[in-house]
């Protein structure tokens, strides 16, 4: 029996779990789960004490510990040291940002997906190569490092974003693989890691389908803070940090100099190691030199030319300090074996004849297009973001939240995201929506038209069928 009465105790939840044959640390965290997802317990709830629960339910502690691991591991809930456990601020949400099935019959701002008309090109130059007599031995497994020729060519994309290395390059087959190969690598179930409050949400699924547990580090000024990490590393005992110093996602922030070599100061300090996703610096006209050309020997660096060039291509390109790239090319190996030969290869030739360079224009001239059109429609709101980032930050008027805002724009037709996609743990995020800007002009300036006309009307939109 329980030690106290509980009749007229005050605690967040009280989970019922007679009904249940599952083992009893199963059948707590089902009930948690299925609370949080049906809206019993909302994002940010402190949940009761682990002794208490124990006492309540009486159960073991070792059984509490047991069911909230698994809902840790499953990004539901947060654990902060010497504060408690609170239910995550996305648990509700949908952490998996690609378009749905229903995106034909809504216009997409919520995918961050490059304008397509550069295709084209890409396609052109392929039937070209595809006549060259060796074509065929392009479907054989590549190395893992590509050879001199593939690595000239990522050195002169390099140099566009001031980043000079003598380190091989690895290869992944595009960002998020690149992110999962090195967080499995170097990281273990249980480990933190420190990321901004809001933040990609490619790097909490990855998290959390890996057992790794995101930290929020303390911001000024929508940047990290020297103090932040510190207290990360002594109280949250973080192992590395996350980041993205260029048209960071959602927030298009882009770091400071300053902010970057302190990460870069700190990371030596305090042996972190520091994973700099460089995925949109090459959007950049004129980009900061990245974090990893201040410590080289404790930055991770991954560029892509996803969002850059074009998403099919498929391929990243990882410069490790040499004491781990070891464990990382091993790790991508388990997980690929071996990325497109045909890509890399196909990747390389466009930059040394200069239709990546091309195309990189091409899709900065679009960009600036689509946000002098944002700008007509919605400059007159707190809407952030750099002519040449492909998404924009929407800081929404008192009256709506960002969930709110994200429904009752789906409602009327247009797909965008909510800050709670993008919080990480219990970091309450700001009233915000991300806006992708690449879809067609034309739909872009209706999708602008309708989220005017919400933003303008009393937060209770009327929908004529």
């Amino acid at each position: 029996m329980p030690v106290n009465s509980f009749e007229e105790y005050p605690m967040s939840w009280k989970p019922d779990i007679s009904k249940s044959s599952a083992p009893l640390y199963i059948a707590i965290a089902e009930q948690l789960e299925e609370d949080i997802k049906d809206g019993k317990l909302s994002p940010g709830t402190k949940l009761p004490p682990q002794r208490e629960l124990a006492d309540f339910l009486d159960v073991n502690l070792s059984t509490i510990t047991r069911a909230f691991k698994l809902c840790g591991q499953k990004g539901l809930i947060y654990a902060s040291i010497g504060n408690g456990t609170f239910v995550s601020s996305d648990a509700a949400t949908n952490k998996m940002l690609l378009p749905t099935s229903n995106s034909s019959q809504m216009i997409d701002l919520g995918s961050v997906i490059p304008e397509n008309h550069s295709n084209e090109d890409i396609t052109r130059y392929m039937k070209r190569m595809m006549n060259d007599p060796n074509f065929s031995n392009l479907f054989q497994y590549g190395r893992p490092e590509g050879n001199a020729w593939q690595t000239e060519a990522v050195m002169k994309l390099f140099e566009k974003v001031n980043f000079q290395t003598d380190q091989p390059v690895l290869l992944g087959a595009g960002g998020q693989n690149a992110i999962v190969g090195t967080l499995a690598a170097l990281f273990q179930p249980g480990d933190r890691i420190g990321t901004d409050p809001i933040t990609y949400a490619g790097i909490k699924t990855a998290a959390t389908m890996l057992g790794i547990q995101l930290v929020a580090i303390q911001q000024r000024n929508g940047e990290m803070t020297r103090e932040g990490i510190l207290y990360a590393c002594k109280n949250e005992h973080i192992k590395g940090l996350y980041v993205i110093p260029d048209f960071h996602n959602p927030t298009t922030h882009t770091m400071s100099m300053g902010t970057r070599k302190m990460i870069a100061e700190v990371a030596r300090q305090k042996d972190l190691i520091v994973i700099e996703d460089a995925i949109y610096s090459f959007l950049k006209e004129k980009p900061l030199a990245p974090i990893a050309s201040f410590a080289p020997e404790k930055v991770i660096y991954i560029a892509s030319v996803s969002k850059t060039i074009s998403p099919g291509l498929r391929l990243s390109y990882i410069v490790t300090p040499p004491a781990l790239r070891k464990k990382i090319m091993e790790t991508l190996y388990n997980i690929n074996i071996s990325v497109s030969l045909m890509m890399v290869e196909l990747t390389a030739r466009m930059i040394h004849d200069g239709i990546a360079q091309i195309i990189l224009e091409k899709h900065r001239m679009y960009a600036k297009q689509q946000n002098a059109l944002v700008n007509q429609y919605l400059g007159d709101y707190n809407i952030l973001g750099e002519e040449e980032c492909i998404f924009r930050w929407l800081l929404l008027p008192e009256k709506f939240t960002s969930v709110q805002f994200e429904l009752l724009a789906s409602k009327a037709g247009v797909q965008v995201y909510a800050a709670e996609r993008f919080a990480v743990g219990n970091a309450k995020p700001v009233n915000a929506v991300r806006l992708a800007i690449t879809a067609p002009e034309n739909h872009l300036e209706q999708a602008l038209i309708i989220l005017k006309d919400l933003l303008e009307s009393d937060g209770d939109y009327t929908f004529v069928d």
